[in-house]
C-alpha cells in the first residue's frame, strides 16, 4: 500500500499535547510511488489539507474537525546518507535520531536542537530552533514536493525563513498549493564524536532543568515578542503553574502548556487567552501563538 487512508484519526494520537477531536481523514505516504496517489488525494480534498509530522508543535481543537492531514509515513525506513559533511535525511526520521547519527559521525552544527521532539519534515516546517541556532542554520537544500511540480529540490536560499516559520519562495509557484518536505539535506562541519556528544548532553540537560521536556506538552506555547521572553512575561503575570481542569501552565517554564491528565483544547484556549489579555494589561506586550492552533 503506498497511500493508507485512515478515516477520523484522533488527534489527541497524532500530537504530542494529547488533545483533540478527530481530523475528517489522514493520507499516510507510505514510498515515493503513494505521491503520485496522493496529487489525486489532494485534488479531491480541496481544502482543509495539513502536513503533519508527530505534531509535537499543534493543539487540536475538540470535537470533529474538517482536516485532511497528510503524514510522510514510509514502511521501508531510510537511513542517512552521509557524504563527508552533508547529510540527506528523509522527512519522517525523527530529529532525536539524527543527532544520533551525527555523533557516531563526528559531525557538528546542530547540537542546540538537541531536546526538541518530532520528525525533520517538522522541524523544517516550523524552522525549529533552540539556544541561538535553528534548522535553517544547517540546510543546504530541501526536496518539496507539490501536486503541480511533483518531487523537486530547492537550495536552501531560495525559501522563505522566519522565526519558527519556513515556505517555499512564491516566485513562480502557487502561494496557496499544499507543499510537502520530503527530504533534507544538512551542511555540517567535522568534529569528534566525543565533542558533539558532550555538546548534545550540555543542550538537553539545560533544557531538562529548565523545560518540562517529559511532560505531554506541544512545546512553547507563545513566540518571544522582540526585545521579550514569553516565559518572563508569564511568569511575571503570574501563569506558571496556573491550572484549568487538565490543562495547565508548567510549573518549570510558564511558556509551556501540560496536559496533566483528562485535558481538552478549551481549557487550554482560554488559558491562553486569559494569559495574553493579562500580559497585554500589565505590560503593554501582545504574545502571538508559536504553537499551531487547528480547529
Amino acid at each position: 500500500m503506498t497511500l493508507e487512508l485512515l478515516h477520523k484519526p484522533s488527534m489527541a494520537k497524532l500530537t504530542s499535547l494529547g488533545i483533540g477531536g478527530n481530523a475528517r481523514v489522514l493520507a499516510k505516504v507510505r514510498d515515493e510511488a503513494g505521491l503520485d496517489e496522493l496529487s489525486r488525494f489532494v485534488e479531491r480534498e480541496g481544502s482543509g489539507l495539513l502536513a503533519i509530522g508527530e505534531g509535537s508543535n499543534m493543539l487540536a481543537g475538540d470535537g470533529e474537525l474538517n482536516l485532511a492531514l497528510v503524514q510522510v509515513a514510509c514502511e521501508r525506513k531510510a537511513e542517512a546518507q552521509i557524504s563527508g559533511t552533508s547529510v540527506l535525511v528523509p522527512a519522517d526520521m525523527r530529529l532525536p535520531g539524527l543527532l544520533s547519527v551525527l555523533i557516531k559521525n563526528s559531525l557538528s552544527g546542530m547540537e542546540g536542537l538537541a531536546g526538541i521532539p518530532g520528525s525533520v519534515g517538522g522541524s523544517i516546517a516550523m524552522n525549529a530552533g533552540s539556544y541561538g541556532t535553528d534548522m535553517q542554520a544547517s540546510v543546504k537544500r530541501v526536496r518539496i514536493w507539490t501536486p503541480s511540480k511533483g518531487l523537486f529540490w530547492k537550495e536552501a536560499p531560495e525559501l522563505k525563513w522566519g522565526y519558527r516559520h519556513f515556505s517555499i519562495d512564491t516566485k513562480n509557484q502557487n502561494e496557496d498549493e499544499f507543499f510537502l518536505v520530503w527530504e533534507v539535506e544538512f551542511e555540517l562541519s567535522q568534529s569528534t564524536e566525543e565533542n558533539v556528544r558532550a555538546r548534545i548532553k550540555e543542550t538537553f540537560e539545560k533544557k531538562k532543568a529548565t523545560q518540562p521536556v517529559t511532560a505531554k506538552t506541544a512545546g512553547c506555547v507563545f513566540k518571544n515578542p522582540e526585545g521579550h521572553s514569553a516565559g518572563k512575561l508569564l511568569d511575571d503575570a503570574g501563569f506558571r503553574g496556573r491550572n484549568l481542569g487538565g490543562m495547565g501552565f508548567s510549573e518549570m517554564h510558564a511558556n509551556f502548556l501540560e496536559n496533566k491528565g483528562g485535558g481538552t483544547a478549551a481549557q487550554a484556549l482560554e488559558l491562553m487567552s486569559q494569559a495574553t489579555e493579562v500580559v497585554a494589561d500589565k505590560f503593554g506586550v501582545t504574545l502571538k501563538p508559536e504553537v499551531i492552533i487547528l480547529s
